[in-house]
């Protein structure tokens, strides 16, 4: 779906679900809720948060490429985006991310398109011939007083 018919297509649902809950139940109860949604939104997202960048941690100290924990933070952090936006349709969409099995399902129909490549150099890298290398014995830190690169001072 291209981003203008999602841009269009998102509020006028939103707008419409506020019409029909806010009839049921009020509007003071309809904000109230929207209010809620928020905030365990935040707390979500910052449990399962620190939780997805401790796992990714893990996998990199174990020399494994954390692709399925990275896809995670993504749906998290997208989850927690959109449970700061007022609405019960995005709220609902959030809440389902925060849901392990559900970003388990997303990450299987994702996944399979992906191709993750690891390139890494071995050994020291490349010289290029523009680059001088110095030693310590070859260089100054106080530099020359007379050149024309101290600030105009001779």
């Amino acid at each position: 779906m291209p981003i203008f018919l999602l841009l269009l297509v998102v509020p006028l649902v939103e707008i419409a679900a506020f019409i029909v809950i806010g009839g049921q139940i009020g509007v003071a109860a309809t904000l109230i809720l929207i209010l809620v949604t928020a905030i365990i939104g935040t707390m979500l997202l910052r449990r399962q948060g620190l939780a997805i960048v401790q796992q990714i941690r893990q996998e990199l100290e174990a020399n494994r490429i954390p692709a399925r924990q990275l896809a995670d933070g993504a749906m998290i952090a997208v989850a927690g985006i959109l449970l700061l936006t007022p609405g019960f349709v995005t709220d609902a969409i959030g809440f389902a991310l925060f849901v392990p099995a559900f970003r388990a399902l997303v990450w299987r129909q994702i996944g399979k398109r992906l191709d993750v490549t690891v390139k890494s150099a071995q050994g020291p890298a490349p010289r290029h011939p523009d680059i001088v290398e110095l030693d310590e014995s070859e260089y100054s830190a106080d530099g020359d007083p007379h050149s024309p690169w101290r600030g105009g001072k001779n």
